[in-house]
Order: C-alpha cells, then sequence, then structure tokens
C-alpha cells in the first residue's frame, strides 16, 4: 500500500477521533494502555517471571544429577582401577550376595555368565544385589526380563562375570 493510499485509508480514523471530545479521547487512549500493557504483561514479562521462578528449583534438580553422575564416574573409575576378579572370585561373589536374597533369589551360573531368578524381590534389595554383583563379581548386566509386582519384582537377570565379553 503507498502512502498515499494509507491516507487515505486513515482519514476516516483521523476524522472521528477528531470528532471525539478531550474526555473521550482521554478514555480511549487509557483504554489502549491498558490493552498495550496486558499485552506486554502476557506476552513478555509473565513468560520470563515463571522461568526465573522455576529457574532455581531446575538448578537444584540439575545440580543433584550432576552430582550423581560425578559419583558414578569415580565409581566407574575406581572399578577399572581394581585388580581383575577371577571366575571363582566372581562366583564367589555371586552367591554370597544372592544367599542375602534368600528364596527370593536363585542363581544359576553358566560359564562367564550368571542368570539370577527373582521371585517378589523388594526394589532395594535388587539394587544392593546389582551394586554388590558390579563391585565385588565386575558383573555387567546383559539382559533383564524383570516385571514389577505388590510383592516386588520377579524375572530373571542375566550377567557376564568378571572380565567376559
Amino acid at each position: 500500500m503507498s502512502d498515499t493510499g494509507m491516507v487515505s485509508a486513515l482519514a476516516p480514523l483521523q476524522a472521528w477521533w477528531r470528532a471525539l471530545a478531550v474526555r473521550e479521547r482521554r478514555l480511549a487512549w487509557m483504554a489502549a494502555s491498558v490493552i498495550v500493557l496486558g499485552l506486554t504483561w502476557a506476552l513478555a514479562v509473565q513468560p520470563a517471571w515463571r522461568t526465573i521462578a522455576r529457574a532455581e528449583a531446575e538448578l537444584e534438580t540439575l545440580e543433584a544429577q550432576l552430582q550423581a553422575m560425578q559419583r558414578l564416574a569415580v565409581e566407574a573409575q575406581q572399578l577399572r582401577k581394581a585388580p581383575a576378579v577371577t571366575p571363582d572370585q566372581g562366583a564367589a561373589a555371586l552367591k554370597s550376595a544372592t544367599e542375602r536374597l534368600g528364596e527370593q533369589g536363585k542363581l544359576a551360573l553358566q560359564g562367564e555368565r550368571a542368570v539370577l531368578t527373582v521371585t517378589g524381590v523388594g526394589t532395594a534389595a535388587l539394587r544392593d544385589w546389582l551394586a554388590e554383583a558390579r563391585a565385588g563379581a565386575r558383573a555387567r548386566p546383559l539382559e533383564a526380563n524383570l516385571t514389577r509386582a505388590a510383592q516386588g519384582y520377579s524375572g530373571t537377570l542375566v550377567l557376564v562375570v568378571g572380565g567376559g565379553l
């Protein structure tokens, strides 16, 4: 649209504005100001305000995740530096850990692999067993087929023991 076209399009609006009383013009300016302020708040200020309000909680969450990852990295370095475990030592460590599960866990050793079958084992007990298997037997999980029910986890875990695979 050219400048003359714009001027001619705005001419009725300018005539309407001039026809308004001073008081009506002030009210129109106030209404326009309220609308502009509302849009500015809704589109610019409020989203930024929300982001700032959530930032502290998100930073705390990220900091906790970073610390957990750093602990895992240190643990991984320690495990790499630890002396190798013989298959007999690994099997003994897994058997010892499995005994603590009682009737809820059965261990089957098949060469370099170990298969743990669990029935209704709790989260803490399974986590402790995995930690002991990782640290004591240098076992790494290959496959997990677990289901969670009200009484705990049931299923099988297949691990490679020592330096296998």
